[in-house]
């Protein structure tokens, strides 16, 4: 195909060329947990973190002091800009690395686009993802594109951090403030928000968790548990901190940040496709006294979500002054989330 019968990107939307986007279109977490539980169990001592139990990232250590964080992530879009699609993505490949405490060094993409797609929506996408990658500390380095009918793009991305100092989802202990280092709502935001809200929340998933993941490590030893909020929402991103801990996650409702539009638009009705499946995620773990609004917050899949941390009380004044915001507090008991 010449560049003169390739569509113009005037008038592009790139949603118009999906049917599911965002961390919205990860399989459930249930069917998934399954999936996992049918692969062979890594022997290699030196892979610290691989998939019994799975976390946000595989960590292989290399030597005394360093060890190799490895992690993909990729979708179809969410948004219609194709710079804001790049760097939402990239953000959220990079979030996975910052999870586990670690610095990212260099990532690959990951890209499929239907043959006739706009070449100047790719090379946004493509600009827009380096960006971001060189913000978060790193660069890319390769990749690899195929056809298919949707666009999907993300990267593969790896990072290094200290054996020592490897943030896990589990380790929280009862007493632990539950913080998280961005709002909810971006699933119901773009689904039924105002322009201004969207623009709201497609700025905040395009924001790093580098500068929370710093934040986190200088508190050391008092920072017990750590993951990022993503497509199973902070009720089942919580729900498997509590259950790796072996503790109960405690969620306020009523104080929850959300992005502008997200709780207007749960408390008239509007569910996102990857509500049920959140929910089913969480059966016979939830015990919940909140408002059908606030509860389908919880269940909202994140894309590019904040870190949520469990971390012992004295820490917690530090990243409030931070920017994170105080979800609730870990409670001894039978592991599960409670919403109140």
């Amino acid at each position: 195909m010449a560049l003169a019968d390739i569509p113009a990107l005037d008038g592009l939307k790139l949603t118009e060329w999906t049917s599911c986007g965002g961390c919205a279109a990860k399989w459930g977490a249930s069917l998934l947990k399954d999936l996992v539980a049918d692969f062979p169990v890594a022997t290699d001592p030196s892979l610290l973190v691989g998939l019994a139990p799975f976390d946000d990232a595989a960590i292989y250590q290399v030597s005394p002091d360093v060890a190799i964080v490895s992690t993909t992530d990729f979708f179809p879009p969410l948004v219609d800009d194709p710079a804001d699609f790049g760097a939402i993505a990239a953000a959220n490949a990079c979030s996975d690395v910052f999870a586990m405490g670690g610095q990212v060094v260099m990532a690959v993409n990951i890209a499929a686009f239907p043959e006739h797609f706009p070449r100047e929506a790719i090379v946004a996408i493509f600009e827009a993802g380096a960006r971001a990658v060189a913000d978060a500390g790193g660069a890319v380095a390769g990749g690899h594109t195929i056809r298919n009918p949707e666009p999907i793009y993300g990267l593969a991305v790896q990072g290094v951090v200290h054996p020592d100092r490897i943030f896990r989802k589990s380790g929280a202990i009862a007493g632990d403030v539950l913080v998280l280092s961005k709002p909810i709502g971006t699933g119901l935001t773009l689904a039924a928000g105002t322009d201004d809200d969207k623009a709201a929340a497609i700025a905040g998933m395009k924001t790093l968790n580098r500068a929370a993941a710093e934040s986190l490590k200088a508190l050391g030893d008092a920072v017990h548990a750590v993951t990022d909020v993503t497509g199973y929402g902070l009720a089942g991103h919580s729900w498997e901190m509590a259950e790796r801990s072996a503790v109960r996650a405690v969620i306020d409702t009523g104080s929850i940040v959300a992005y502008p539009g997200a709780l207007e638009a749960a408390d008239a009705g509007k569910r996102t496709g990857g509500d049920p499946r959140n929910r089913e995620y969480l059966t016979g773990h939830l015990d919940s006294a909140a408002s059908p609004g606030a509860e389908a917050l919880c269940f909202d899949p994140q894309t590019s979500g904040g870190l949520l941390a469990a971390v012992a009380p004295e820490a917690a004044d530090a990243l409030l002054a931070d920017g994170f915001w105080r979800v609730g507090e870990i409670e001894p008991g039978e592991p599960g989330v409670t919403l109140r």
